[in-house]
Order: C-alpha cells, then sequence, then structure tokens
C-alpha cells in the first residue's frame, strides 16, 4: 500500500512515480520545508527529479515591496536564471563545435583584439575563466565592479565591447578569475557566427532562433526566455528567465551528456564531460570551477550551475538527481544554502 502523502506541502507524485523514489518522503519532506522556512535567505521554487521523473517540487512567493504585494510563485512563474544563463552559454559553445563553426582551442574571434596582447585568448582560455582580462565581479555599490557597470551602468550598448577593451592583467591561461565580462564576450562571438549582422535586431532575432530551435526546443523548455544587450548580443552571463521545471531539464540534458529524453543528441558526445575541465578552485566558495560549470568537491561526480542570490541547478549522474533551487538568498548566506541542498541530496 502507498504511503499517504496528500497532507504534505510538497507535491509528490507518488501515484505514479513510487517506484522510483529512493530516500523516505517524510525525512525529504521535512529538510524541504525547512528551507522555506529558513532565516538567511528566501527559496522561491524547488524541484527535485530523479530518472528524468519530477519526485518532489515546492514553491514559495515573491515578498511584498513598495513595487508590488507579496505574488505567490508557482509551477509556471519564470524566474530568472542570473549565472546560471553561464552554462547556457556552454551548451550554445557545444552547438556550434557540434557544427564544426567553432573552435575552442583556437584564438577567440575577438576584432578589438587582432595585433594585440590580448591576441592569442583563446575561447578554452574564455571558458576557464582564465583570459588575464581585468573584471571585478563584486555586486555591491561601494567599490568597483565592473559587472553591475557592464550590466546596469553606463558602459554602452555591447556588454562584450566593454569587457573586451579592459586591459591585460596576466598572461593568458595563468591565472583564474571568475567574470561574467567574459561570458559576454563568447556570447558575442555566438551572434557573430549564428547572425554575422550588425544590425541588433537583426542579431537578436539569429540568436534568439538558434536557442530556442537548437536548445531549448529539443529540450522541452517551452518557458525559457534569453534576454539581450542593446547590440542585440545574447546576455549570456546572466539573463535566461525559466520555470524552475525547465531548468531541471537543463539539468537533465547534461546528466545525460546531451541527450534529451526523447533519446535526441542535442550537444556533441562527451560534451558535459568537456565542462567538468578543472580550472580552479574558486577561493570565495570552495567549490571547483571548470569551463562555465562548477563541481561542488564534498557530492563528488556533480556538475552544478551557479546563480547569484542562490540559484542551482545540481545534477548527480550515480544518484540519477537533478536538483533545482531559485530564490533570493544574500550572498554571504549562500554556503548554508548549499550545505542544505547537500544534505538532501544525499539523501539518495
Amino acid at each position: 500500500m502507498s504511503p499517504d502523502w496528500s497532507g504534505s506541502p510538497i507535491a509528490w507524485w507518488a501515484a505514479t512515480n513510487v517506484d522510483r523514489v529512493t530516500t523516505p518522503p517524510d525525512r525529504l519532506d521535512g529538510l524541504i520545508a525547512d528551507l522555506f522556512a529558513r532565516s538567511e535567505g528566501i527559496s522561491l521554487a524547488f524541484v527535485v527529479q530523479q530518472r528524468g521523473e519530477v519526485i518532489a517540487e515546492r514553491y514559495g512567493s515573491q515578498p511584498e515591496n513598495i513595487f508590488q504585494p507579496e505574488i505567490a510563485v508557482t509551477a509556471d512563474t519564470t524566474l530568472t536564471s542570473w549565472s546560471m544563463a553561464k552554462s547556457i552559454t556552454h551548451a550554445a559553445v557545444g552547438l556550434l563545435v557540434a557544427d564544426g563553426l567553432i573552435d575552442v582551442d583556437a584564438p577567440a574571434a575577438v576584432p578589438e583584439w587582432v595585433g594585440t596582447d590580448k591576441a592569442e585568448i583563446t575561447l578554452l582560455q574564455l571558458l576557464e575563466m582564465r583570459s588575464g582580462l581585468r573584471f571585478v565581479e563584486d555586486y555591491v555599490d561601494d567599490g568597483v565592479s565592473h559587472c553591475l557597470e557592464m550590466l546596469f551602468g553606463e558602459s554602452g550598448p555591447s556588454h562584450a565591447a566593454y569587457a573586451a577593451a579592459l586591459p591585460l592583467d596576466h598572461p593568458p591561461g595563468t591565472f583564474y578569475n571568475y567574470s561574467s565580462g567574459t561570458t559576454n564576450i563568447i556570447a558575442r562571438i555566438i551572434g557573430d557566427i549564428v547572425s554575422g549582422s550588425g544590425d541588433p535586431d537583426e542579431r537578436r532575432a539569429a540568436v534568439e532562433s538558434f536557442l530556442h530551435e537548437r536548445l531549448f526546443g529539443p529540450v522541452g523548455m517551452t518557458s525559457a526566455t534569453p534576454k539581450f544587450d542593446g547590440a542585440g548580443d545574447f546576455v549570456g552571463s546572466s539573463y535566461v528567465y525559466a520555470t524552475a521545471r525547465d531548468f531541471a531539464k537543463f539539468g537533465e540534458l547534461y546528466r545525460n551528456d546531451g541527450v534529451t529524453y526523447q533519446g535526441v543528441r542535442v550537444l556533441p558526445e562527451g560534451w558535459s564531460e568537456h565542462a567538468r575541465g578543472f580550472s580552479a578552485l574558486d577561493p570565495e566558495n570552495g567549490c571547483e570551477y571548470g569551463r562555465h560549470w562548477w563541481m561542488w568537491p564534498e557530492i563528488p561526480g556533480s556538475l552544478v550551475c551557479h546563480g547569484h542570490e542562490g540559484q542551482y541547478i545540481v545534477i548527480v549522474p550515480d544518484r540519477e538527481l537533478v536538483v533545482v533551487h531559485l530564490g533570493k538568498t544574500p550572498s554571504d548566506e549562500t554556503a548554508k544554502l548549499r550545505a542544505r541542498l547537500r544534505d538532501m541530496i544525499r539523501l539518495f
């Protein structure tokens, strides 16, 4: 007889998937309840997917502020990726690798760098955050932040042009520095290949079509909405809006090495493993950085998307698991959030 979970605040897919659940529901239920009741941040959406099936999910509320009343988050609510978009940018690069249109080991095609000391920076070094370019990623207003200037300041219409113009502080490939500017340089390269037009509207239309036809559509991410800068380039550092379930579908794509739930190969064989290529142990969060993806040392084999304020897609292949958390957690509290998520993952 199946257990009665009808009174749980968690939406359990018990009717058809009881045999798929590998952990006692009440234990996970309690940890999820604690997650949404925590004082160190706000959880807006949480999804656990195992073997491609959603086995648990819960949604919170956008808090009231001076601009809006409290708004309930549902399975249909699209929320921002923040830097999880960097991993989607890695996927877009993979599509072009599969097409034979890009070589990650070759110097990056950045017109401003021709004939300069930046000319030998490779696309792989950009993916590994080892370009050597100056970039301060801080998200605070009381100091220098190239990230805030690029995304919200007076940096001009092209995020990539702003980042590409910053000075080279280290020889390419020798120094790790996490940089949203680096990703937007990659995003412009994608736009150059996919569109080739200098017209912002034409570039945007071409890249948007490319992402939907080649990535979001085949994966089933029907809610996915990328955002673009004034030059018409995908803001690959920061902006894809989607539902929690659709972010889980993206995680599932990488769990299955680029193959969709329908058995269609989208990314090159081995592209998920490519994402794991170790670049550095990040000194700020203690996580390992690969190629626009993260790894958690405490969860061997994990592959993780990180986003500002506690956005995570956690993939654990040996547990056949994808976990998505979306919310608003202060940067100095995200370590506690990651610990909570690890505790849940260890139940499986």
